[in-house]
């Protein structure tokens, strides 16, 4: 991988922010020949070009890609853009409504799977779930 690249700087800085270095360098250090273009790939141009556009806010970008990932299943990558969202600024509250929002255009089964890993996520960062005081009784 070219490290000496702008768009790979801003890349692994994006990643380090809303990952921690073990979603930075640690996944682009330790590659293999099997998956090093992709790591090189998602640093450069997802998050070196693509999440640095103007346009939209980094919170915005998040609120974005859980929606879609919550739309088209895929449950790691949930949890993982969960946590970059929280470091990202997007508050709990608006993680919930995102979720639950997701009902209406994604179904149940999507929107009670995006509601699992929010939980999951909130807990292993020791976040009150109780957002609002308005628990079901």
């Amino acid at each position: 991988m070219i490290r000496n690249d702008p768009l790979f700087e801003a890349g692994i800085a994006q990643r380090r922010h809303m990952f921690g270095s073990a979603g930075a360098e640690g996944q682009v250090d330790n590659t293999t020949d099997l998956d090093d273009k992709l790591q090189d790939f998602v640093t450069r141009y997802c998050f070196g070009d693509i999440w640095q556009r103007p346009g939209l806010s980094i919170t915005d970008r998040s609120k974005i890609t859980l929606a879609i990932l919550i739309a088209t299943g895929k449950s790691h990558e949930i949890r993982v853009h969960l946590r970059g969202a929280l470091a990202n600024g997007v508050t709990p509250v608006e993680l919930r409504e995102l979720v639950v929002h997701s009902i209406l255009y994604c179904g149940i089964p999507s929107a009670v799977e995006g509601m699992r890993a929010l939980t999951e996520v909130l807990a292993e960062q020791g976040i009150e779930t109780d957002l609002d005081g308005e628990a079901a009784a």
